[in-house]
Order: structure tokens, then C-alpha cells, then sequence
């Protein structure tokens, strides 16, 4: 018996409506030498079932603590959680280790962006995906191993019946990367989280690895939750996109909104770092200036202050994360500069990107 056939038996209720995971107000800190590090503070969004939604910014912004956290493996004795996990309508934040370890596999899942390190080295990878199945179930070794073959035809391996006796590094990373995702599949969760799936291949690799998020996506109904630094890579695979900047959200919208009519700064540095077919060559790519701040003693205000070169007077207070154009009611930006002066400073650069290099 499969685990959704499972959960209809015990008639364990569905997400409301569309909605499957409600996050608000999360806020995650570690106590360390030098402070207490803010890396998450006042998270709130939604996902639904089949969307998937991309957490996009640089490195230190906080998406990575934010996809561990829901899935409880930022709980340790020097970090502070706060705020409201819910999936399915289930407060996650308060559950023991014991009831989230029924929840973590079976119906939420997530894949790391180093399957190396994800996977033991010592252990064929069919054998490690057999564990995880029977960790969660009542299969036999056999049908466990049954299960693991399928699963690795799934996700486009091939030969899975002798791939399935093959350690890591028999494996092409892509492939391993791909042995992940057939392994967080394997229990038929509802939500995958995804962190930087794509690190470390090269591009070929990467397209073959968000198409395959893509079809799963559709075949199975499954939500995703995509966390990169490259908003390249969600370009053709997500629904809506959160731009995390220094533990905050910065903007929020369909990808349509993002990409075509981005209201943050900071969002803008970022699509200004790729590469555009349909405009001249540069001859560097924009960049933002600046590094991002420290989470032990953030800017005061805004956070991205201190590298946007449109910041004045009021940016010394934090904006709220709002709507600020009429017709976008749910695309929300932490910018206190209006939509008409931000789109009169896009036009007057000629381009999304912040700072041309020297």
C-alpha cells in the first residue's frame, strides 16, 4: 500500500483548499560567539498544492535556514524558533522529534544540494533508498528494493536494475542528484523543498534537473519548494517567486511580475546579473555593489541600504512588505520608493541591473 493510500485509510483530513503549507511569522536565531545571528526574521508565506514557489537570493539571505526549519533540522540548543509552520492545517513548530520524524519523509521531503554528501559512500545508493523506505513503512527488503528500481526509472536513470547495486561515486553527479530526488519521491510526499539542486552541474545537467522538477510537478500534483541564487534557473519552472534578502522577504509576485516588473532594488541587481539574448552584449555583466550585511549587526531600516544606490532618507526605517500597485494586489515589495519613481529610475538606467562595473 502506498503512503497517500495510506493517509486516505486513517482518513487523515487534506490541506484546506489549495493550500498546503502556511508559514507565518517565522523567525529563526543561533546564539554564537559573537551575538545572537538573526538568519530568519518575520518569514510569512503560503504554498499550495501542485505550485511551485522559488526562494531566490544571494548567499547569507536566509532561504537555506528557512527550508531546514520547516522541515525541523534547524533544532539544536543554541537556536531560537518562532512563529507558525503549518502544513496541512498541522502546527509543526511545537511537535516532538518523534511526530515530525512521521511527517519528515512520508509527506514532506527535501533534497540537499550536495547529493555526495548526501549520500554514504559506503552504501550502494539502492540500498540507501531501501532504508529510507523502510524506515517509514512495512515492506519487505524485496519490495523495498522493488520500489527503489521503479523509482530510479522515474527520475531517468538508466538501467536502474543494475544502477540500483552501484555505489555514489559510480555515479555522475547529475545522476546522483537525480538518486536524491528518486529517494525523497519514494514515500510519495506532497511537498519537495529543493535547495539548489542545480550547484555544481553544468548548465545541460541543470535543464535536465528543473525539467524533471517540471514533470513531477505536473505528473504527480507535487508542490515545490525551489530554493537558488540564480533566478535563471526558475525562469521556466515556477509559479511565484520570494526574494529573501538579510532573513526578509523583499518581494514577492508571480514570476511574470518578477521578471517583467520587478519593485525592489535588490531584485533588480539580480535579474541584472544575467545574461540577456534580446539585448547587446555587455562587456561585463552588472553588479551589485557591496556585500550583504551582517545578521549578528544589520543596517538599521532597510537592510539592502547600505548597497542601493537609490536609498534616501526614509530608508533608514524598514518598510513594510506590502502591495504598492493597485492592479498587483498580490505582488508585495519592502521598497519605500513608489512604483511610478521606480519605474521612472528603471527607464532613466536602460536596465534592470544596479551598478555598471568599472
Amino acid at each position: 500500500m502506498s503512503t497517500a493510500e495510506t493517509r486516505a485509510r486513517e482518513g487523515d483530513a487534506p490541506a484546506t483548499g489549495r493550500q498546503l503549507l502556511a508559514v507565518e511569522g517565522l523567525r529563526v536565531s543561533f546564539n554564537t560567539e559573537d551575538g545572537v545571528l538573526q538568519a530568519v526574521d518575520g518569514v510569512d508565506f503560503e504554498v499550495g498544492t501542485g505550485e511551485v514557489v522559488a526562494i531566490v537570493g544571494e548567499s547569507g539571505s536566509g532561504k537555506s535556514v528557512t527550508a531546514q526549519t520547516l522541515m525541523g533540522l534547524t533544532r539544536s540548543k543554541n537556536s531560537l524558533i518562532e512563529g507558525s509552520i503549518r502544513f496541512r492545517g498541522k502546527e509543526l513548530i511545537n511537535l516532538s522529534d518523534e511526530e515530525l520524524q512521521r511527517i519528515r519523509g512520508e509527506e514532506m521531503a527535501m533534497v540537499f544540494q550536495d547529493p555526495m554528501t548526501s549520500l554514504n559512500p559506503v552504501y550502494k545508493v539502492g540500498r540507501q533508498i531501501v532504508e529510507a523506505i523502510r524506515a517509514h513503512t512495512e515492506m519487505s527488503d524485496d519490495e523495498a528494493e522493488e520500489l527503489a528500481v521503479e523509482m530510479l526509472r522515474q527520475v531517468g536513470i538508466p538501467e536502474p536494475e543494475r544502477r540500483v547495486g552501484h555505489y555514489p561515486h559510480e555515479f555522475s553527479g547529475g545522476m546522483r542528484q537525480r538518486a536524491m530526488i528518486a529517494m525523497a519521491l519514494s514515500l510519495e510526499p506532497e511537498l519537495l523543498i529543493a535547495d539548489e539542486p542545480t550547484t555544481a552541474l553544468d548548465v545541460t545537467i541543470q535543464a535536465q534537473i528543473m525539467r524533471l522538477l517540471k514533470q513531477l510537478n505536473e505528473e504527480r500534483d507535487l508542490a515545490v519548494i525551489l530554493i537558488t541564487h540564480d533566478l535563471g534557473v526558475v525562469a521556466e519552472v515556477a509559479d511565484r517567486v520570494l526574494v529573501m534578502y538579510a532573513g526578509r522577504i523583499v518581494e514577492q509576485g508571480t514570476l511574470d511580475e518578477i521578471f517583467y516588473d520587478p519593485q525592489h532594488p535588490y531584485t533588480w541587481g539580480l535579474l541584472g546579473s544575467l545574461t540577456r539574448l534580446d539585448q547587446e552584449r555587455p562587456r561585463r555583466l552588472p553588479q551589485i555593489r557591496g556585500v550583504p550585511p551582517s545578521l549578528i549587526e544589520p543596517p538599521q531600516g532597510c537592510a539592502f541600504r547600505p548597497r542601493c544606490p537609490h536609498a534616501f532618507g526614509k530608508c533608514t526605517k524598514l518598510p513594510p512588505l506590502k502591495a504598492r500597485k493597485l492592479d498587483a494586489p498580490g505582488h508585495l515589495d519592502r521598497c519605500w520608493l513608489d512604483p511610478e519613481t521606480k519605474a521612472k529610475k528603471r527607464l532613466v538606467e536602460g536596465r534592470i541591473g544596479l551598478e555598471e562595473p568599472k
